[in-house]
């Protein structure tokens, strides 16, 4: 019996693997970071027998609270992936499972690989939609890409950002990106035809290649917390937001959205703008009516939960929504899903999964579409 992470975005550290009802171990930290929570590893050789493994520093994660009620997800294909028998007693997370073969994979949510996010980005590349362009290098040397789409029939166009995973382990925010660049892409989709003939769109599936790579939950190569840079980043610590805020002020903004998933709620919701310095009424308008588009669309996407809005001239201007807000004037979002499920409406073979990340941003392009002519 073997336990190892040795791989994209893998992590684990292995305390005893002696025998399979006895398998102690802890996540590991983020480089030059106390952030941790990301898991990911591949159990070898305990195919049959009941396997108990426990992840003894589960208590001092970043966000512990968010052990309540979750389950890991496990695969011994690589594909398809189910939720397991997880428990959490306050100090320790305890994962059950009787592995159907002699491989499995089990993670926090369910991985998003460098190497799938090398695919993502070569097959949108090859519309002839989308100008691909590496807006410079991370920390670590990889590239940071941006997809720029547009038919070239928009006049006066609106300029449409969207981004995901500034934090790398939520992996959601790229299944998501899968999603939204299938149907924005399908030339036979009228939404998508009728957004082309009016926007420009740029989009970065994934704000951090280097934390992706190395299993971290939250932070980039140099420890930083991308989404809170954006109002003094720079090349030597957030490369990732220097880049990309500058391809924005190249660009201009009216409309963002930032893509993540949270730890704690089991639903997904928006954040908004509301405590930035300038924000006005028609900004507060164009928030409204699309979260209220959203959920009208998407049962999977309501507005009773989420984190309580920002108090007038409070907003932590580090953060990438409240920065594009304030800089740009325009209607900005964080979106969030959940690692759980959502509780509104259940699924308890697999909870909140990749299939629903998808169809959720196919959902989200609708309400674009429903509050396009409001945005100038």
């Amino acid at each position: 019996m073997q336990i190892t992470s040795d791989f994209d975005g893998g992590n684990i550290a292995v305390l005893e693997a002696k025998t399979p009802g006895n398998i102690r171990l802890e996540i590991a930290r983020d480089n030059q970071s106390d952030f941790y929570q990301w898991f990911y590893f591949r159990l070898s050789g305990a195919k049959g027998q009941p396997v108990v493994m426990h992840m003894e520093n589960a208590g001092g994660s970043a966000y512990a609270e968010g052990w309540q009620d979750y389950r890991a997800v496990a695969a011994s294909d690589g594909e398809t992936w189910e939720r397991v028998d997880t428990e959490y007693d306050g100090a320790t997370l305890t994962i059950r499972h009787t592995p159907g073969a002699d491989a499995v994979h089990y993670a926090y949510f369910v991985p998003y690989s460098m190497r799938r996010h090398a695919d993502l980005v070569a097959r949108a590349a090859a519309s002839p939609l989308v100008s691909h362009r590496v807006l410079g290098k991370t920390l670590d040397g990889r590239d940071m890409d941006l997809l720029s789409i547009s038919s070239g029939q928009a006049s006066a166009p609106l300029n449409i950002w969207f981004i995901a995973r500034q934090h790398p382990g939520e992996t959601m925010a790229e299944w998501w990106m899968e999603g939204f660049l299938d149907r924005i892409l399908d030339a036979d989709d009228p939404v998508s035809r009728a957004l082309l003939g009016r926007c420009n769109f740029y989009i970065i599936p994934n704000m951090n290649p280097d934390g992706s790579a190395r299993g971290h939950l939250r932070t980039n190569a140099a420890g930083m917390n991308l989404n809170r840079e954006w109002n003094a980043p720079s090349m030597e610590k957030s490369p990732e937001v220097f880049l990309t805020r500058a391809a924005m002020h190249e660009t201009g903004v009216d409309f963002h959205m930032d893509v993540h998933g949270d730890e704690v709620l089991p639903y997904n919701f928006i954040a908004g703008f509301e405590g930035v310095p300038g924000v006005t009424d028609r900004q507060l308008a164009l928030l409204n009516a699309y979260t209220a588009k959203l959920a009208a669309l998407s049962p999977d996407f309501q507005t009773l939960h989420g984190y309580p809005p920002d108090k007038p001239g409070s907003a932590d201007m580090r953060k990438c929504t409240d920065y594009v807000a304030e800089n740009f004037a325009c209607l900005a979002m964080t979106l969030e899903m959940p690692f759980k499920d959502n509780a509104d409406l259940p699924e308890p073979l697999a909870g909140w999964s990749p299939a629903r990340c998808r169809l959720l941003a196919r959902s989200c392009i609708d309400a674009l579409h429903a509050i396009i002519d409001d945005l100038k």
